[in-house]
């Protein structure tokens, strides 16, 4: 049985040269496939193979690089922001449910390196291990190729999540987000009610967002964090779509009364 798990274990990362070749698609630029290789391996792999070298370091440099271009992309594009308002931005993109959501997309978690405890566990589909090799494979691309290759690997990456932060009016999570919504409209405070399934190593989490009484959201996910914060993100666009709606109804009919009447009447 231990046998076939580990085989199991093995079949399951796919080649790095897969990888290096999307990755020299997105950059623009040849990737080093040793160094590759190394971002891909996570540190309960490289204990369980006598301590060979992991990916920390690069993921360390992958976070600099990381902040650093998007630091600078906000910086022009929105001339007039505050920095306090830039850092919420940079916040809402740079941040670790943020990059797993691009490793998601780019199907990193076939090619780690895991050890068979974390392999067994879900490890592959981890915010927290996605997020940190998704660092470590920036930093690769920037040791290969230096920042420009590294830019142009962030900006076909993550350019909709930039997009999308200026939408995030907390411009930090999404449930964040929701309650400065709810606040703006005289609503309650969000509640959640979270329900689980399925055995202690591999939980689905089930979030449900309810807003004065009414459910305006369900969100999934492998943690109560993440199964949160979709719902939250589905609650906000609800209340963000009845808020402009009722916004265009004032405007054409003056007496129709507040735009925080309308949708606190829309949610009662």
């Amino acid at each position: 049985m231990a046998q076939s798990k580990r085989q199991r274990h093995e079949q399951a990362q796919r080649p790095v040269g897969d990888l290096a070749r999307i990755l020299q698609e997105r950059s623009g630029a040849a990737v080093d496939e040793s160094l590759l290789s190394r971002a891909l391996t996570h540190r309960s792999y490289a204990y369980e193979h006598g301590g060979i070298p992991h990916n920390e370091r690069q993921e360390f440099l992958g976070d600099a690089v990381l902040g650093v271009v998007v630091t600078d992309h906000l910086y022009h594009e929105h001339p007039d922001l505050p920095e306090g308002q830039l850092a919420k931005f940079r916040a809402a993109v740079v941040n670790s449910r943020a990059l797993a959501k691009v490793a998601r997309e780019l199907e990193l978690g076939s090619y780690l390196m895991l050890g068979r405890g974390e392999a067994t566990t879900g490890g592959r589909d981890k915010d927290s291990i996605l997020a940190d090799t998704m660092e470590a494979v920036i930093g690769t691309v920037y040791l290969s190729s230096g920042i420009p290759g590294a830019t142009a690997l962030i900006h076909s990456l993550m350019d909709s999540l930039i997009e999308q932060s200026a939408t995030l009016g907390a411009g930090l999570d999404w449930k964040t987000s929701l309650q400065e919504i709810c606040s703006r409209l005289g609503l309650s405070v969000p509640g959640y009610q979270v329900d689980e399934d399925g055995p202690d190593h591999d939980k689905t989490f089930t979030a449900t967002v309810l807003v004065s009484g009414e459910p305006l959201g369900q969100g999934v996910g492998r943690n109560k964090k993440a199964a949160e914060q979709q719902a939250a993100e589905i609650a906000w666009k609800a209340l963000k779509e009845r808020a402009d709606a009722a916004s265009a109804a004032a405007v054409s009919v003056p007496d129709s009364g507040s735009t925080a009447a309308a949708v606190a009447a829309g949610s009662a």
